[in-house]
């Protein structure tokens, strides 16, 4: 009886205040010391006056101010390895990584789009996170390495394919020679018909030299009782201009028939050239913008078919490399979070001829005379001159202009694909929210041509 009365005495309302006061006295003392850390200079002099001075080491942080040697990462992938400058901020903001325009630059942080950089001199240190947001800096001191993490929109991102034009081949010197050579021989027993002979030979030839290509397209033809004859079909020379992602040509050639009837000419043409461009950005697609809360995967679908998948650190991201499909329908984008849960929205999606992408331009311009194999037209000089640019909101503006002694004409187009569609649907454990509003609204064509002096409207709603 006596151990259960002391027992019992210790939970009594006479015993509980002197036991949980020197609980809470003991937690509190173990808290005080986990909040700062504090070095004794005798553990490393017995001199303390000889020790360096350790109180930045007391609140928390782990390094000196100077240079290091780190690796850095940008969206978890190694970059680079450098020497960075590790400055202090400021005494309640520590020591951080001094990165300047300059750097971020070179890492591929996209510096033009954001104004805020241009204010800051080159060798500046960049308060990052204030100026992109959802951009954060961390130091891995263990592993000495400087992570970086920015939306995928202010990162500088190569189009799929996309090969650089200083890695472009002009490729070799050379003679080229193709031929295609038919005859006949036709003997006739009856003495009303004549026999004769028959000779067709039709000759391509070309020389690569650097960068130019001349070009001959020729025929000789030959047959009995007649004389032989050489026609020169078309003659030309040609280069590629790669800053205007363009082709020079001198000589015979044809006219894009894009906008207007293509016409054989002489002279001289500038016209861009599609080959010049990635795959990946070549005919229509939408661009695909949305913003990621995590590093999440973006999925892409179309008709029920993934077309395109790639992986985003949390903020803000732009996709505009899809590839042109032949099919319409809208895109279903899915966006799913590090914590599995789904967002996911449409973006319309329907191709009209000659839209180009959002920042695409195509151009040509001709400076020749028109040329005919036939007496009775008259070979006049004219200029030719077209644009097509591929604005925002999925719309395109083209147009051209032809000139000649006895003929003008002057067209601007306007191609819009407008469609509002608004859907939200998430997707998490135990709950599913579904939201969805949409209306298509489609102009094909609004037109404006005037040749000659006449003016014409055609204004059509589809």
């Amino acid at each position: 009886m006596y151990r259960t009365h002391r027992q019992h005495s210790l939970l009594s309302s006479g015993g509980v205040p002197s036991f949980i006061g020197g609980l809470v006295v003991f937690v509190s003392a173990a808290f005080n010391a986990q909040a700062e850390t504090w070095f004794d200079p005798a553990f490393f002099k017995d001199d303390p006056s000889m020790v360096a001075d350790l109180s930045r080491f007391e609140k928390g942080q782990k390094i000196t101010p100077g240079v290091y040697r780190v690796d850095i990462v940008l969206n978890q992938t190694i970059v680079d390895t450098r020497n960075v400058n590790f400055v202090e901020i400021t005494p309640e903001k520590g020591i951080a990584a001094c990165l300047t325009t300059e750097s971020l630059d070179a890492m591929g942080v996209n510096t033009d789009a954001f104004p805020a950089f241009k204010q800051l001199d080159k060798q500046a240190c960049v308060p990052l996170a204030e100026i992109i947001p959802d951009a954060s800096v961390t130091f891995n001191v263990n592993k000495l390495r400087l992570e970086i993490s920015v939306p995928q929109i202010a990162i500088k991102s190569n189009a799929r394919g996309y090969v650089p034009p200083e890695r472009w081949d002009e490729g070799i010197n050379a003679l080229l020679l193709g031929y295609s050579f038919s005859g006949a021989n036709s003997i006739h027993s009856s003495a009303d018909s004549d026999s004769g002979d028959s000779y067709f030979l039709n000759l391509n030839s070309g020389v690569n030299l650097g960068p130019w290509r001349l070009r001959n397209n020729s025929t000789w033809s030959r047959s009995s009782g007649q004389t032989s004859e050489w026609k020169n079909l078309s003659s030309y020379l040609q280069r590629a201009v790669i800053p205007l992602k363009g082709e020079l040509t001198v000589g015979d050639d044809y006219t894009a028939g894009d906008f207007f009837d293509s016409v054989s000419f002489r002279g001289v043409q500038l016209a861009s050239d599609d080959n010049m461009l990635p795959d990946s950005l070549k005919g229509f697609a939408p661009v695909v913008r949305g913003i990621a809360k995590s590093n999440a995967q973006i999925t892409i679908k179309q008709n029920g078919y993934t077309i395109y998948q790639t992986y985003v650190s949390p903020g803000a991201f732009e996709i505009s490399d899809l590839y042109s499909t032949s099919s319409s329908g809208d895109l279903l984008v899915e966006i799913k979070e590090a914590d599995g849960s789904v967002n996911s929205y449409s973006v319309p999606f329907s191709s009209v001829p000659l839209l180009q992408r959002q920042g695409r331009i195509k151009y040509a311009v001709t400076l020749a005379k028109y040329r005919t194999n036939s007496n009775e037209q008259q070979e006049s000089k004219f200029a030719q001159a077209t644009l097509q640019w591929g604005g925002p909101w999925g719309t395109t503006w083209y147009g051209g202009g032809q000139y000649a002694e006895y003929y003008r004409a002057a067209c601007l187009v306007w191609d819009l694909t407008l469609a509002i569609s608004e859907q939200f649907r998430s997707m998490r454990p135990r709950r599913r929210v579904r939201w969805q509003t949409k209306a298509n609204i489609k102009v094909s064509h609004i037109v404006f041509c005037m040749p000659k002096r006449s003016t014409n409207w055609a204004l059509i709603f589809n």
